[in-house]
């Protein structure tokens, strides 16, 4: 039985054109502090109306969080994977899928502030 090589097991998940630029080194954060922004991403209020983050999509994450959710909004999250697979042909996995629904939000929160459905939705819960 032959086990991969380093190479196979850390290989590149986008292609080389398509690969993010390197980002300088960044100090670790302590545990439970906020994560510094990706590079050559969006970062807040400071910035010009209409710009926006774009999810990281299929690339290495080096970053990792846990998020508990019930039931319901697994099968939810699940049911919407399903639903771009079979109605638009799009194929990804749940990790993206979150990605991608976070980077819409925090966009609309950006954009819209206190006005934003997050902040009703946290405010009224």
């Amino acid at each position: 039985m032959r086990l991969p090589d380093a190479d196979d097991l850390f290989r590149p998940t986008a292609p080389a054109e398509q690969a993010p630029p390197t980002a300088p080194a960044i100090p670790a954060t302590a545990p439970g502090a906020a994560p510094a922004a990706p590079t050559g991403r969006a970062t807040g209020a400071g910035e010009a109306a209409g710009s926006t983050r774009a999810a990281s999509g299929r690339v290495k994450h080096d970053e990792k969080m846990t998020v508990y959710v019930t039931a319901d909004e697994l099968h939810r999250v699940e049911d919407a994977r399903l639903a771009l697979r079979r109605h638009h042909g799009l194929a990804v996995d749940r990790g993206r899928l979150v990605r991608e629904a976070v980077a819409l939000v925090l966009d609309d929160l950006d954009s819209q502030g206190a006005d934003s459905p997050l902040v009703r939705r946290l405010t009224e819960g």
